[in-house]
């Protein structure tokens, strides 16, 4: 079983917000989750981003692969 940390949308109609959780990589996009790290809110000016770094690396340590955008998430995240 794969695991993937990656990104949940909810909000309303073009107004989207995301979660960033740890998901089996079978489930689809917005369906159950193991465990949610964070939410990322891309329209504010700031992109408002707030992530548990500490939950994040211990899933990457037990082999929890991120997408491309939550690794960059992560890096902008650890910036701040």
């Amino acid at each position: 079983m794969a695991v993937h940390i990656r990104l949940m949308r909810f909000g309303k109609k073009k107004q989207p917000s995301y979660r960033v959780v740890v998901v089996d990589s079978r489930k689809p996009r917005d369906g159950a989750y193991i465990e949610s790290l964070g939410f990322y809110n891309p329209l504010r000016q700031e992109a408002n981003v707030k992530i548990d770094l500490e939950k994040y690396d211990e899933w990457v340590k037990k082999g929890a692969i991120p997408t491309l955008v939550v690794k960059k998430l992560i890096k902008s995240a650890k910036k701040a």
